[in-house]
Parts: structure tokens; sequence; C-alpha cells
């Protein structure tokens, strides 16, 4: 069986890019005199929480003490912005005739809010949700999507990524399957791109109206994963 995976939040936008944008705003706001986009480039792969607690012992007294929560109420407030903007690209996904998945490796209750609260609800359907607290490692991790194709009964082979972080490539990738790296349609970045191709990714995606293509050309030619 073949099946599309994707990440939550990236199917539609970069979220990885979102995230980063409102986390430096929220950090230049409490902390000014913090090269925040420094920090964030050496956390890559960090969860926000592991952010915000590497930099506590920094800023014990300025950091708020919501501060996990309030990064997260103001990601998910700009992705619903995102997901707005973006037309007609839950009909292009949902005419994909492949059943479809999401790994996510945010933990299960922040995923699930995300889908409500950003309205991917509507787009994934009965579509499973696969996340970072059903194996034992909160990061990234090749487990999590190899969970995945076993719980749908897929080979790795078989399954068809979409991914918008690196760390979700680098993971995907070693898992031994297909992966498309998205740079999210309202904001390409030519070097987060050229960063999901070094990490794995077999092509790059900027428009979701164009999955449908690789979708029909991954499965014609099946081109090679990495190791299993």
């Amino acid at each position: 069986m073949d099946t599309l995976i994707f990440d939550c939040d990236g199917v539609l936008v970069d979220s990885e890019a979102i995230a980063e944008a409102t986390l430096v705003g929220l950090l230049g706001e409490w902390l000014p005199d913090l090269a925040a986009d420094t920090v964030l480039r050496q956390a890559l792969g960090m969860t926000t929480a592991n952010i915000l607690a590497h930099l506590e012992p920094l800023s014990r007294h300025r950091l708020p003490a919501d501060a996990t929560e309030r990064v997260d109420r103001a990601i998910e407030a700009r992705l619903a912005r995102e997901l707005e903007a973006v037309d007609g690209v839950a009909a292009a996904i949902a005419s994909l005739p492949l059943p479809k998945a999401v790994v996510s490796n945010s933990r299960r209750r922040r995923v699930l809010a995300s889908l409500a609260t950003t309205g991917l609800e509507r787009l994934i359907g009965e579509s499973p949700v696969f996340t970072a607290d059903q194996v034992a490692r909160p990061k990234p991790a090749p487990d999590l999507y190899l969970l995945a194709a076993r719980e749908l009964g897929c080979a790795p082979a078989d399954c068809l990524v979409v991914e918008d972080s690196v760390s979700g490539v680098t993971a995907a990738y070693a898992a031994g399957m297909t992966v498309i790296g998205f740079t999210g349609a309202s904001h390409v970045d030519p070097g987060q791109a050229r960063r999901l191709v070094e990490a794995g990714a077999w092509r790059i995606l900027s428009h979701m109206h164009g999955l449908e293509a690789l979708v029909d050309d991954w499965r014609h030619t099946r081109l090679p994963t990495a190791a299993r």
C-alpha cells in the first residue's frame, strides 16, 4: 500500500519558518540583548520548551512563567492566518488517491490542539496521527516513522513523506522513506530548500498544488531511498 505521510503543519505552510520567526519575535521582546537568531541556529531540532529551558538559566528574571504556552499560542495563531491565505490546497490534497497519515515530532496533546486550532482536522479527516510520545525519543527520529509504517501495514519504501524541517527530513530518509521537502507557499526560502536537499529530500515542493504530479512520479519511478 502506498501511503502519504505529512507533518500536521508543514503539509500546507513552512511551519519551521513560522515557528522560528514567532520565537525570535517573542524572544526579542523578552530578552532584547540576546542574539536570538544565533541561539536558534544552535538549537536546530529542539522543541520550543527545550529552547526556552536552554535560555532560562541566562534570563531567569525576564522570561515569563508561561513562556512556552505563550509561544505555542502565538505560533498556532500565525499558522491559522497562513492557512486561511492558502487557497484550494485542501481540495488538491484530498483528491490524491493515497491513504494519508500524520507523523509529528510534537507531543500528542500539542498535535491535536494544532489540528483543531488551525483547521487542519478538516483536511486530515480520519487519517491516523502518530506523535513523539509514542516512541522513546521526543526529537525527530526514524523510530517514529517506522512505527507509523508498521501500524499502517506498509513497508518504509512504500511511504512518501512531506516534511518542512531538516530534522524531519533526516529522520524520514533514515527510515528508508522517500521525502519531499516543503518550503511553504507564502515564503519560499532558497537556503532552507538547499538544507532540505542536503538532508535527503528527493524533491522540493513550494506549493501543494504540485504534489499530485510528484506522487505520480514517485509511484512510477520508485527512486532509491536510504539504506534500511
